[in-house]
């Protein structure tokens, strides 16, 4: 989970006279959006393509012009994560081929210049004359929907499914350089911002093929262009999961670089054994299955741990689906059945038990789902869902007789499991009655909300904002500093619950996350709906020091496992108050770093200059509040973004889970990349 710098610049216009704050505080109620700144039977693998990759399998749909207008359409945005989609683009290419049974190795290089090259092992692009009078491998790279993925003899499974990916790294780049190797030589063909520079040419003899793509990425259009080496190496591992067998390579060319190389033979098994090697297992070793039809290939990888939360990742042809699909559907509805049938079997549920539901079933599950399939319907281009009907009864028919088969042979790890759906089960309906006496109490009062939560007036929940506050003392502060007309504060007493080690009847029995539960209105897990916010804003603001990065840290945990939604779509934000106030004669200045902090008091002079250090959110007064963390017009605050969903769950389990020797790890090797240390 990463935490993105945002500066607000909204422009709201002049205030009505008799506000507080007056001449400072901005009309909320014109408000516009934030601006951003700143070995193993594990792999079914797919059978290889009959026939030759060439220029009859290249098809054109439509032009390029629109992509350098509007690259943000294609790669979803020109910071840093669309800066990192041009590799992935570039790589799926390569991996396509994998999938076709041509590529065993891939090697991605970040250059000293912070460009990039990724060369691969495969047959090479076409490189013979199109019918529209190019070579294919320009008519590839400079015509967008352009690729071997369309009709049939191309490719029969591919990532890329649009085809625009490396028509429109092409586009979105300052300089390209392809070379083919193929037919026992080598060609090569550059190209700039979309445009050819030097046709295709022969430049050597070559005893292999493959294909090899550097590219700089264009100064004009991304706002980062500097690559962050942990991003590639979270999705290159990932892919190497994805693809048993495959060896991928990433190496960093710059100043302390490294390099990585990732090859997994237990394919999505090993994978599901990375997600839980820091968790306790209920059975030791990931149960694996797998199963096709026709073109279409299902695997399965499972295993159980001791967690409260269940951590499902869904994949068709190498594609994280962000939100599910049919194939998802298929392993859920079958898992819940096969675990009901069991349990009923072997006398598992007691007479006044209910049947297990899907999520007391998945409760401590890590499950890794691969479908890789000829003809996959996604959602549009960001392809986070999958709409194949077909493949839901695929899936459902693979983990009915497979873990059936799972269960009846290990009896002892299974009723494990299932003892745990009991549990989660009771625990659910002891959840489900303190929802209902909350609802009942809400109906009876005047007011729902609870009585700590200094609420706005305006009633937009796109237009209102809720400061978590730490403490009555800064809670004060903020609520006398703030604008009533679109800023709530909610303080919270104390430290919340961590619910990485509760189950949900504990969660709902704490005092401060039900008052969060009231105030934000969209419930949790199951009950969510986030067309229920009552904010667009939920903004953390602790002190800065050590027990309000603990507190910021529990809230976080608590939003990501049960208000997910919010933190997915943007809506939580961490405030970043100062932490020095500089002052010299009449003036005074606010720093938020120690660099920043050298750095000003070289500006202004240290002589006659104090310096005040903060510690908490309650040594500011009211106004120094307003104007230096709350105010639209001038504060900085972090939005909280999910870029890795892997990431971010071994993180959470890491830092708030039961095991202390990865703690201890992770302080150990992170020990020397902390600032502000308070001490």
């Amino acid at each position: 989970m990463d935490e993105k710098k945002i500066h607000t610049v909204e422009d709201f216009g002049n205030t009505s006279e008799g506000e507080p704050n007056e001449n400072k505080i901005p009309d909320a109620l014109d408000a516009e959006e934030f601006v951003e700144h700143s070995s193993d039977e594990s792999a079914a693998q797919v059978e290889a393509v009959e026939g030759d990759y060439s220029a009859e399998q290249i098809q054109i749909l439509e032009g390029l012009e629109a992509v350098r207008l509007r690259p943000g359409m294609y790669i979803g945005s020109t910071s840093e994560r669309g800066l990192h989609h041009l590799v992935y683009e570039v790589v799926d290419n390569s991996i396509d081929e994998a999938l076709a049974g041509f590529c065993t190795d891939i090697n991605v290089t970040i250059e000293a210049d912070n460009s990039i090259t990724v060369s691969d092992n495969g047959r090479g692009i076409p490189v013979d004359m199109h019918e529209s009078g190019k070579p294919a491998v320009e008519v590839v790279l400079t015509v967008l929907h352009a690729g071997g993925k369309f009709g049939d003899g191309g490719y029969k499974v591919s990532g890329g499914l649009h085809g625009v990916g490396v028509s429109v790294v092409n586009a979105l780049s300052k300089s390209m350089e392809v070379e083919v190797r193929r037919d026992g030589k080598i060609y090569q063909i550059t190209f700039s911002r979309g445009e050819t520079v030097s046709p295709l040419k022969v430049i050597g003899s070559a005893q292999d093929t493959g294909t090899k793509v550097h590219f700089l990425p264009d100064d004009e259009i991304f706002t980062v262009l500097e690559f962050n080496f942990d991003t590639l190496k979270h999705r290159l591992r990932e892919l190497a999961f994805l693809n048993s067998g495959i060896t991928i390579t990433l190496t960093d060319k710059r100043p302390g670089g490294e390099q990585r190389t990732f090859h997994f033979d237990g394919g999505i098994k090993s994978f599901v054994e990375h997600l839980n090697r820091k968790k306790e297992k209920i059975n030791p070793q990931p149960i694996y299955f797998n199963g096709r039809k026709d073109d279409a290939v299902v695997e399965v990888a499972m295993q159980y741990t001791d967690a409260y939360q269940e951590n499902i990742f869904s994949y068709v042809n190498n594609i994280n689906t962000e939100e599910g699909g049919m194939h998802l559907v298929g392993f859920k509805k079958a898992l819940t059945k096969v675990a009901n049938d069991f349990a009923k079997r072997h006398n598992l549920l007691k007479s006044n038990d209910n049947v297990l539901s899907g999520e007391d079933v998945r409760e401590g599950l890590t499950a890794v789902i691969s479908v890789k399939l000829h003809n996959p319907q996604f959602e549009g281009q960001t392809k986070t869902k999958l709409g194949n009907v077909e493949i839901r009864s695929l899936v459902s028919a693979v983990v009915n007789e497979s873990l059936s088969e799972f269960f009846e042979e290990n009896p002892t790890i299974t009723k494990q499991v299932l003892e745990k759906a009991v549990m989660a089960a009771r625990a659910r309906e002891a959840a489900r009655k303190a929802r209902e006496l909350t609802r009942r109490k809400n109906a009876l009062e005047v007011s729902s909300l609870p009585g700590k939560l200094a609420d706005c007036s305006v009633k937009d929940p796109d237009k209102a904002e809720i400061y978590i506050v730490e403490g009555d003392s800064a809670g004060g502060s903020a609520k006398q500093g703030r604008d009533r007309r679109f800023q709530a504060i909610l303080p919270l007493r104390g430290k919340i619950l961590n619910v990485e080690k509760a189950r949900l009847d504990k969660i709902f029995a704490n005092a401060e996350i039900r008052t969060m539960i009231t105030a934000f209105g969209t419930g949790i897990s199951e009950d969510f709906d986030l067309s229920k916010r009552r904010y667009g804003k939920i903004i953390i603001m602790t002190d800065a020091d050590v027990d309000g990065a603990h507190i910021r840290t529990l809230l976080l945990t608590f939003f990501y496992r049960y208000m997910k939604p919010l933190v997915e779509h943007g809506h939580v934000y961490i405030a970043q108050p100062p932490l020095y106030q500089i002052r010299k004669g009449k003036q005074h200045w606010y720093t938020y770093s120690d660099d920043e902090l050298s750095k000003k008091l070289d500006e202004v002079g240290r002589d006659g200059a104090t310096v005040q250090r903060y510690k908490g959110l309650g040594e500011m007064n009211p106004e120094q509040l307003w104007e230096t963390t709350m105010d639209p017009m001038t504060r900085t605050m972090l939005r909280v973004e999910v870029n890795d969903a892997v990431e971010a769950d071994e993180l959470f389990t890491i830092l708030m889970g039961d095991q202390v020797a990865p703690r201890r790890q992770f302080i150990e090797d992170n020990a020397r990349l902390v600032k502000n240390l308070d001490i």
